[in-house]
């Protein structure tokens, strides 16, 4: 085998960890991004309080 082809196996195996690399963390971010949106408590809305509007 020759350095060239050498060269770009070692391109192609350092695209494909890459890749897997990116795949796992996506999956990753997805799978915490459910849970911190299940765990969100609704915000606080008061009943019955009107906001004042300024029109000065």
């Amino acid at each position: 085998m020759t350095s060239a082809e050498q060269a770009v196996q070692n391109a192609m195996a350092a695209v494909a960890a890459s890749r897997a690399y990116r795949e796992r963390v996506a999956e990753e971010r997805k799978r915490f991004q459910r849970i911190e949106i299940a765990s969100r408590k609704p915000l606080y809305v008061p009943k019955g309080v009107q906001m004042k509007l300024k029109f000065d």
